[in-house]
């Protein structure tokens, strides 16, 4: 009995292109098909676009870093939780190789996916951090006089704004001088 090799799927496609992503290379549709061993068209069909595959691998990213700030043991409360994570988070993104890489080679691309409403990305990162706005509301930790979906959009705009900070003014982004903003946002 001959036994087959197993046959890609669409998760090994994201495992693959967040290999490549997080190694400084340009995430390249015929390339990962090629190491896929199947079609560009059995790919696409798979993923859809390179820009919808561009914002899975950013996304599973930001979800992993995200769930690993956030995880146990819960060290902040209130105000402090959601400013620990929006800057810890800053952090990670900036100080990934593979984000660098991108933004320094696509970087309209990358602020195209990453921050407009309809790509995806930007509403799952608002309403994780809306998720939390609401956990400490409802903990009575976090009193704010503001919508949480607006409060939460502010947060994200925020972040956005300090990490693509060298492509906007061309200086260094650091996320410690977000803090002070979002302490100001959440007092």
């Amino acid at each position: 009995m001959t036994v087959l090799p197993p046959r890609a799927t669409s998760a090994d496609a994201l495992r693959e292109a967040k290999r490549t992503f997080l190694k400084r290379r340009r995430v390249d549709m015929g390339l990962l098909a090629e190491r896929l061993d199947i079609s560009r068209v059995t790919l696409y069909r798979w993923v859809g676009s390179r820009e919808r595959l561009l914002v899975e691998v950013t996304w599973s990213l930001a979800e992993f870093n995200l769930a690993e700030l956030d995880g146990p043991p819960r060290r902040h409360h209130g105000a402090e939780r959601v400013v620990r994570l929006a800057v810890g988070f800053l952090e990670v993104v900036i100080g990934n190789p593979g984000m660098a890489y991108w933004l320094a080679n696509e970087g309209e691309l990358a602020m195209r996916l990453l921050t407009r409403h309809d790509r995806a990305f930007q509403p799952r990162l608002i309403r994780w951090f809306r998720r939390v706005l609401e956990e400490e509301t409802a903990a009575g930790l976090l009193n704010l006089p503001a919508d949480l979906d607006e409060v939460a959009f502010i947060i994200v705009r925020i972040i956005e704004s300090y990490a693509y900070l060298n492509l906007i003014t061309g200086r260094e982004p650091e996320a410690a001088h977000a803090e002070a903003v979002l302490r100001l946002l959440l007092r």
